[in-house]
């Protein structure tokens, strides 16, 4: 029986596409560049060769060390240097960052949905691709009225050392919890980083509001609908 949720945040509890997030974020992290006297298109360069890096995560290190170690080579810079940059972008995380928030479409399901779970027992999971900091998926979530404390588990870059797609990730996520695949449901807007879950035994449900479909995958046999339905569906699971 299902017993735990897992729920992907970013184009499924947070209604904005990926494409208006990145630019937005983007120019406000170059600020934070620009503030430290930095070669801003070196350093936005450093930032994407970091994540390139942790989707390529094997396990074998935390996705923050893979970030931050390709970061500071892509730059060439002293660990004094980096741990500068490291406490400016954790300030702009728990600060600057809610500019962002001006991509969101607000809605109150995402607060009522999780709270309405632990009320009928379930455990919660965030299961947001760990490419940032714990303090900025803090900040995200509370653009939807929550807290980390609302879930059993948050996944951030400095607790997992894989990233969707990678099953290992999903796997990672089962050992934490002390739960079997089969006890879980994986919501999640897009098919090649959410619905993959189901391989390993995972109920999945694809929200459709921000649906990301890059590569062009026949959605059909998915169990599908907006973050509402969700909602509706998960409510008529037992207690």
């Amino acid at each position: 029986m299902i017993d735990t949720i897992l729920l992907d945040l970013d184009g499924t509890l947070l209604n904005f596409s990926q494409e208006t997030f990145i630019n937005v974020y983007f120019v406000e992290l170059r600020k934070v560049f620009i503030r430290l006297g930095m070669d801003v298109d070196l350093s936005v360069k450093a930032v994407w060769a970091g994540t390139k890096a942790m989707f390529l995560g094997d396990g074998k290190s935390l996705n923050s060390q893979r970030f931050w170690e390709t970061f500071a080579k892509v730059l060439g810079i002293d660990d004094e240097k980096l741990k500068t940059i490291e406490d400016a972008c954790d300030d702009f995380y728990s600060n600057d960052f809610d500019v962002v928030k001006q991509v969101l479409k607000p809605s109150e399901v995402p607060k009522r949905l999780v709270l309405a779970l632990a009320s009928r027992g379930y455990k919660i999971v965030l299961a947001t691709n760990p490419l940032f900091p714990f303090c900025a998926v803090a900040t995200r979530l509370g653009w939807a009225g929550l807290v980390p404390q609302d879930f059993q588990l948050v996944t951030h870059y400095a607790n997992s050392t894989y990233c969707k797609p990678d099953l290992g990730y999903y796997r990672e996520i089962f050992a934490k919890i002390d739960k079997a695949p089969e006890q879980c449901l994986m919501a999640g807007n897009n098919p090649a980083e959410d619905m993959v879950a189901g391989t390993l035994g995972c109920d999945t449900f694809l929200v459709t509001d921000c649906l990301e479909n890059e590569t062009g995958m026949d959605i059909t046999a998915f169990r599908s609908g907006t973050l509402a339905q969700l909602e509706l569906y998960l409510m008529s699971l037992p207690k």
